[in-house]
């Protein structure tokens, strides 16, 4: 079997691939446990974990012993070691880190191009050429940002923006709110692909799933873009494939 573990600002995602690597089970719940790429809430990341790895194993009928995780581009090697001690503490070995950008290209499979992660606290840049990540970047901006907006915009808590957000129902309307955030994106991604030749974007991360991104990011950026199913489970099946 073939784990991962995804410990993302906005949501914690554990993924089990079997020996062809096709998912089997898994199971993913939103926390705020890490920001930025550090982990801010080790016992409650433990504890979400330790809850994540009892419902997989209740549903597949065995236990978990280890799992690969990941990291966000730049974050200090010091908090790479605190995300695999979160995995040691849940009860599982880690069995390797991966950066998140070369993760979803485990998936994604780009030879040219920039994978783009757009997650709750940070937006991740990877460029490749030839298929080997030649670049990579980081910066705060993500659906975390959403909510806040959407927060100031209507007067409203920022839990209940958080939900608002994610209401197929609301997100029309709420589309002109956000797009200064997803423009902020683009402006991200034109800074550091400046200078180099890529042709395509591949947008992941769950921020990416809010409809009409993909579309302001490429009229904002000249820049094809693309825009896969299921986002956010891009990344977390890429780290599993490197368990």
């Amino acid at each position: 079997m073939h784990v991962g573990v995804d410990l993302g600002t906005a949501y914690t995602v554990l993924i089990v691939l079997d020996e062809h690597y096709q998912p089997i089970g898994g199971a993913y719940q939103f926390a705020q446990i890490v920001r930025d790429g550090l982990v801010v809430d080790f016992v409650g990341a433990v504890a979400l974990l330790r809850k994540l790895k009892a419902q997989v194993e209740a549903n597949l009928g065995f236990e978990l012993l280890s799992a690969a995780s990941s990291y966000p581009p730049g974050v200090p090697q010091t908090e790479v070691r605190a995300t695999a001690n979160v995995l040691y503490a849940a009860g599982m070995e880690c069995s390797g880190l991966i950066e998140e950008p070369t993760a979803a290209n485990n998936v994604l499979q780009i030879q040219d191009g920039a994978i783009i992660d757009v997650g709750g606290g940070t937006t991740g840049i990877a460029v490749l050429e030839k298929g080997k990540v030649v670049y990579t970047a980081d910066e705060p901006t993500g659906g975390t940002h959403f909510s806040l907006v959407i927060a100031g915009a209507l007067n409203i808590p920022f839990e209940q923006a958080e939900e608002l957000k994610k209401d197929p129902r609301e997100q029309r309307r709420l589309l002109p709110v956000v797009r200064p955030v997803m423009e902020k994106v683009g402006s991200i991604i034109n800074r550091h692909i400046s200078g180099r030749s890529v042709e395509k974007l591949y947008l992941v991360g769950g921020t990416c799933a809010f409809p009409g991104m993909d579309k302001v990011i490429q009229d904002y950026t000249g820049i094809e873009t693309i825009l896969p199913g299921s986002p956010l489970f891009v990344t977390p099946l890429g780290v599993a494939m490197h368990n």
